[in-house]
This record gives C-alpha cells, structure tokens and sequence, in this order.
C-alpha cells in the first residue's frame, strides 16, 4: 500500500540527529491531528507513575490505538512532539529513546520538549503527532 509521508534528510544540516528534518504529505492525503497520547490505562488512571520510560510506552501504546482507529499506523506518522514533565536531560532522553525505538526506521522529524508539568495526576509524558494517509 502506498504511503503519504515522504521523510527529507538535509545534507546541509548534521547528521547527528535521530530523525528527518521535514517531511511532506501530497495534497490528496487525509491529515489526522491526534491529541496528545498519555500514558493513562483504560480505567483513567495514570500508568506507570514515576518511570518515564514506562510513562512513554504506555503513550506510544495509546498513539497507536487513536492511529488505528483513524486509519493509520505510526509509518503514516508525519511529525511527533515528545513532551517531558523534567528538568533533566536524561528523563527526556529516555522518553525519546522508547519513542524513537517505536518508530523504528521512520524516523519522522520530532521536537522533544521539557515541561514543567502535565495535566493527570503523575503523568511525566506526553506525545503529541500529526499523520497522512492516501484513502483508496
């Protein structure tokens, strides 16, 4: 099946980063605008409370289902934003690592933010993605 998502790497730009700098969807593609995956179980509570790594599992977890129920999967994934309730550079590290071992080979351009907090009770980790797909 055809995709939508086409990920540009720069040569101009270092090749230290783990993702594409930009990417495009053509004009006959079906954008989703997913809100942003917490790492909530299915009964509204929190998963995970203190590991950020485990926190940014269950997210993923929760971005594939809203993806699937759109239609799509994370290859139609066309950016990521990757929201971290810490201070330190490692927490944010870690939640990228889980995300960025999810997508795998698709790695859509992505900005990985530290925040001061999140809106549940415990929640350290949040991310957010746009997606394109080609409806057959």
């Amino acid at each position: 099946m055809p995709r939508a998502v086409t990920l540009i790497r720069s040569a101009s730009l270092s090749d230290v980063a783990e993702y594409a700098y930009a990417a495009t969807a053509p004009a006959e593609s079906r954008l989703i605008f997913l809100a942003g995956a917490c790492p909530l179980n299915e009964d509204g509570s929190t998963a995970a409370i203190g590991d950020v790594g485990g926190q940014a599992a269950r997210a993923v977890e929760n971005m594939r289902t809203a993806l699937k129920d759109s239609g799509a999967s994370l290859r139609d994934v066309i950016s990521t934003r990757v929201l971290v309730a810490s201070h330190r550079r490692e927490d944010l590290v870690t939640a990228w690592e889980v995300v960025r071992d999810a997508f795998g080979d698709h790695d859509v351009p992505s900005t990985l933010m530290g925040v001061t907090v999140l809106g549940y009770d415990g929640q350290l980790v949040e991310i957010e993605a746009v997606a394109a797909v080609l409806d057959s």
